[in-house]
């Protein structure tokens, strides 16, 4: 006999075995003990949470002989027939797959027929949010006016996407996501039954995991079954290809120490473990979002799933981070989310971490300083008059300005040059998505960016600190930004680093420039 799935073979068949849901399940079995039955439900909620599970419930509940307190008794052969599947009046759709108004059309000449052998015929459509407009439509007009005999029953996870004449003639269930402590439970009640040992940090991962999802657990548990009968936090890391706490611990440790080498040392490790990449920026952002609420929310009490060893261990790291610092590092993970979908994701984990290390983003590259003012000491000796921009670095090798024809090459017949005032530029994104299209590499380095103008000069004040050695060695990079720049703002600047005024005139990048001119001066006297 085939293997059969614990999350199947441990659904519930009555709503009373149906858990976490009791504020859904307690208002159908009163309504089914009262005889109150209603011509469409619509079910909706996160997956995992009971949704399809309790729509089999109903179908067999509506068409049960002997209703035992709103739950189908399955000793009657109408509930024998629905568990056996071979109860041809209760039909399941996935709108997935039948989303066509086709399919709804045939759906539509069958409800005029009666039931073969049961009180209703009763449709299960899951994923209804999938069906066509013209789909809904045709349902629409079923749903306005049903055939006495009908039940339908609609499963969505996206709510938002169904009609508001859909949702208007249906009564409406929204499935929360299940408790941990709910979750734990039942997995221990699972694992009791299937003879495995599982230890409470076990099942405490497992249900952080599972994000509220019964069904996820149950799944994760299945996985995890191949380590052994004793299945502990270390199994389930491995098994489900997760970093651990203890990992997500050493990691934020450096981060908090800007020890970028051991961040990355550390990261190297998870990826020759077969760690996955997205999964470890979930977890990471799972475990800063810990963080913020240790330091924001005050009591015993708060909304964390972990055990009670480990909130002590976050509550000891959150006192190394200021709320500032654990903000930042959150929005800096938030940014590179999207990247993560495609592409070289341990290449973004990396980059990542390095940017989560440049505490201070706007120090000054000493070896950049150096080159800069040996520049400046070469043209004060030949002559030159040099005249420095506020707040501006200029990079060392500037493109010329483009000429005219090129200027009409670059921008856009509809794109007229714009009064541009000094300050930050309002329509970077769009600059930046220009950007993106011509040069994609520059997405990691100018991610959360900002720009702002000064005069001649377009300013990127960039929190990546690779930014300044790409943008003096990659002319690819250089000419993609100059070139969005000119399609949309219809002007065209040369290109610098973004440096904040500081009060220590040693720290400032000019000031020092500045002295070291007075120095040649003086010298010269």
């Amino acid at each position: 006999m085939a293997y059969q799935a614990l999350y199947r073979k441990y659904r519930p068949t009555t709503f009373s075995d149906v858990v976490g849901q009791e504020h859904i399940t307690e208002t159908l079995k009163n309504q089914l003990s009262s005889g109150k039955i209603f011509h469409a439900y619509l079910f909706t909620g996160t997956r995992g949470t009971g949704k399809t599970t309790c729509a089999k419930i109903l179908a067999r509940a509506v068409n049960c002989l002997s209703v035992e307190q709103g739950n189908p008794c399955g000793k009657c052969e109408a509930c024998r027939m629905a568990e056996a599947g071979e109860n041809t009046d209760i039909a399941e759709i996935d709108a997935a797959s039948n989303n066509g108004v086709d399919n709804i059309r045939e759906l539509r000449d069958q409800i005029n027929f009666a039931p073969a052998s049961s009180k209703f015929r009763v449709y299960i459509i899951d994923e209804v949010h999938m069906l066509t407009e013209s789909a809904f439509n045709a349902l629409l007009k079923t749903l306005e006016e049903p055939p006495a005999h009908i039940v339908f029953i609609l499963a969505t996870t996206e709510v938002h996407k169904l009609p508001a004449t859909i949702l208007s003639r249906c009564q409406r269930f929204d499935f929360h996501r299940i408790d941990s402590s709910v979750i734990e439970s039942r997995l221990k009640y699972v694992a009791e039954q299937e003879g495995l040992t599982l230890t409470d940090g076990g099942a405490n991962l497992i249900a952080s995991a599972a994000d509220g999802g019964m069904r996820d657990a149950l799944s994760l548990l299945d996985i995890c079954v191949s380590g052994g009968n004793v299945i502990d936090e270390q199994v389930v890391s491995n098994a489900c290809g997760m970093a651990g706490k203890e990992y997500l611990l050493k990691i934020s440790d450096a981060v908090n120490n800007l020890d970028v080498s051991t961040a990355l040392t550390l990261l190297d490790s998870l990826y020759a473990a077969s760690v996955d990449m997205l999964r470890l920026l979930n977890e990471l952002t799972s475990h800063y979002r810990d963080l913020m609420i240790v330091k924001t929310v005050k009591g015993d009490k708060k909304p964390i799933v972990c055990s009670a060893s480990h909130l002590e261990a976050l509550t000891a790291q959150a006192e190394k981070y200021s709320l500032k610092d654990i903000m930042r590092i959150l929005r800096i993970l938030k940014e590179i989310f999207p990247s993560m979908q495609s592409g070289d994701r341990r290449l973004q984990m990396e980059m990542a971490l390095i940017r989560l290390c440049a505490k201070d983003d706007s120090a000054a590259d000493t070896s950049d300083l150096i080159r800069r003012i040996s520049a400046l000491e070469a043209a004060i000796s030949g002559g030159a008059v040099i005249k420095a921009p506020v707040n501006v670095t200029p990079a060392e090798e500037e493109a010329p300005a483009p000429s005219v024809t090129e200027k009409a090459e670059e921008v856009s017949e509809t794109v007229t040059e714009k009064q541009v005032a000094n300050g930050e530029v309002d329509c970077w994104y769009d600059i930046l998505e220009t950007v993106y299209e011509l040069c994609p590499p520059a997405m990691g380095v100018l991610n959360g960016s900002k720009a702002y103008i000064d005069g001649g000069f377009l300013l990127i004040d960039a929190p990546n600190p690779l930014f300044r050695s790409m943008m003096n060695s990659n002319e690819i990079m250089r000419e993609s930004i100059k070139k969005s720049a000119l399609k949309h703002l219809g002007k065209s600047f040369r290109l610098g680093p973004y440096k904040k005024a500081t009060a220590q005139g040693n720290n400032d990048m000019l000031a020092v420039i500045a002295n070291k001119l007075k120095e040649i001066e003086q010298g010269g006297k």
